[in-house]
């Protein structure tokens, strides 16, 4: 298996960029290596932890790594998403064009569809969309081939995430209320439960920041940067992360047709980890991740009850 192991660990806050990214460069990019394009309006978008994004014209979006580490994830979702996007129900963020360095710019870049939506925390998908997100999940929770890339951070054994989690876990019981006895609980049967022997392809990543919700209804599935085969209780975490109504969570779970213990209990470890690392990096710097975080934490202590 392509094995791919980024060389970081997830920083107190949002990371630094580490190349200067403007208008004017993706301007001199898309005229270089895209003059089709290079005419129409650019506006910037937020940028994320790994990337920038500016929209290009009205169908376009460019997505360009503001950090060596983002590299390999730019370079999956170029090479794989392409063979995901038909089988899989509902639209994902596969590059239509690629870029490569040139004009100052060190790196590989993508162009992308753009999909109208917002982001899933700004108006969380309704109840209904429990059985869309199930479905989405099972037709992604395919084996992958042999050579689909793996992840040091995702979709692997809970004990090597254990020391990473704990030490933040206790900053947050100092800081904050959102660690409680069921969030305890809920790692505890995760770090227990057996391993699952039988990787899948996953998104890596599915908060609520990379699903985009149109009129209630999920729109897109974006940002697969982390695209790995690994444990698909990684996944599995979206529905705390994504579904506000505790019967839609259980509507999910039963649509995803796996009574498996162990899996629901990997993944709601799963969900743990990632509802302290937003709310525990998100109180630094990103009021948007820790509410996110504590949100996904506050759903998991009712369901836990």
């Amino acid at each position: 298996m392509t094995d791919f192991t980024p060389t970081y660990e997830m920083p107190p806050g949002s990371p630094p960029a580490e190349v200067d990214i403007d208008e004017t460069l993706v301007r001199r990019l898309l005229q270089t290596q895209h003059p089709d394009l290079a005419a129409l309006p650019i506006q910037q978008l937020e940028a994320g932890f790994d990337n920038d994004m500016y929209r290009l014209g009205t169908e376009y979006m460019v997505r360009l790594p503001r950090r060596a580490a983002a590299v390999p994830c730019i370079e999956h979702e170029q090479h794989w998403l392409p063979e995901l996007v038909e089988r899989l129900p509902l639209p994902i963020s596969a590059p239509v064009r690629v870029g490569v360095a040139g004009d100052g710019y060190p790196w590989p870049w993508s162009i992308l569809p753009w999909i109208e939506g917002k982001a899933a925390d700004l108006g969380y998908p309704q109840d209904d969309q429990a059985f869309v997100l199930a479905d989405f999940l099972k037709a992604l929770h395919h084996p992958a081939p042999a050579n689909a890339p793996t992840n040091r951070v995702r979709g692997i054994p809970l004990s090597v995430r254990a020391q990473n989690n704990e030490e933040r876990m206790a900053r947050l019981l100092e800081d904050t209320d959102a660690i409680n006895p069921q969030i305890y609980q809920a790692w505890a049967e995760g770090l227990a439960a057996p391993e699952d022997a039988r990787p899948t392809w996953l998104h890596g990543d599915l908060h609520a920041r990379n699903v985009l919700v149109k009129e209630g209804q999920i729109a897109a599935i974006v940002d697969w940067g982390d695209i790995t085969s690994g444990d698909r209780a990684t996944d599995l975490a979206a529905i705390w992360m994504l579904l506000e109504n505790q019967n839609a969570r259980q509507t999910a779970i039963q649509n995803y047709g796996d009574d498996d213990p162990a899996l629901w209990a990997r993944a709601k470890a799963w969900a743990v980890i990632f509802g302290v690392v937003l709310l525990d990096t998100g109180l630094v710097d990103n009021r948007r991740h820790a509410e996110m975080g504590r949100c996904i934490l506050e759903r998991l202590t009712e369901d836990m009850i």
